[in-house]
């Protein structure tokens, strides 16, 4: 690829960022800068279109977005050294070379972060005709996986890879947040939307049953 199809092929990837990005700080799940978004650029070798850190997640353009390698360093291709990516990255990149990912989404919504509290050893859903949005048979029995929160993004990778299933596309951070993944961003976010209404229905039920 040219250089400049790739600074075409990085500004087209950051629009689609800077409106997911919009899209969940409009919902409340990206309050101020936090929460990170990123796209898988190519796969020889891994690289990925992440979110620039420390900006306010609802006023991102299509330049706040920096190339990162599979353990999140920024690999060049956006021209400005300055730009600096998510301190989470890391894991960005661990999600997308384990699960095969197209697009990783990581968000605060506070029902994941309450649903993690309550249950650590991993979030049991049944019974719910939602889970069909997030891939699986109203039937079936999901267990979102939780794991404790680290800085160190290579502990946090090496506890999802420990947990990861292949049909279960999100992973719990505890007293943090969720990511969830998808061949795209908008399988992503159909997902992490499906997966906030199951935990949030998890958590008012077991609120109403005390």
């Amino acid at each position: 690829m040219t250089a400049g199809a790739a600074d075409v092929e990085l500004r087209v990837a950051g629009a689609a960022l800077a409106a997911e990005c919009a899209r969940y700080a409009g919902m409340g799940w990206m309050r101020g800068t936090s929460g990170n978004l990123s796209v898988v650029l190519g796969r020889d070798p891994l690289r990925l279109a992440v979110t620039t850190s420390g900006k306010d997640k609802g006023e991102l353009t299509d330049d706040d977005v920096v190339v990162v390698d599979e353990r999140g360093r920024a690999a060049g291709g956006d021209g400005d050294p300055v730009k600096v990516p998510s301190a989470e990255a890391g894991l960005h990149g661990r999600i997308a070379a384990v699960a095969g990912a197209g697009a990783v989404v990581h968000v605060h919504a506070l029902a994941p972060v309450l649903a993690a509290e309550f249950w650590p050893g991993g979030v049991e859903l049944r019974d719910l005709e939602m889970l069909k949005g997030f891939g699986r048979a109203d039937h079936d029995v999901v267990t979102i996986p939780v794991v404790p929160n680290s800085q160190d993004m290579g502990v946090l990778g090496d506890a999802f890879e420990a947990g990861f299933r292949p049909d279960v596309p999100a992973l719990l951070v505890a007293r943090h947040g969720v990511y969830a993944w998808g061949a795209d961003l908008r399988q992503a976010r159909h997902r992490l939307e499906c997966l906030e209404w199951l935990l949030r229905f998890k958590v008012e039920t077991r609120r109403d049953a005390r």
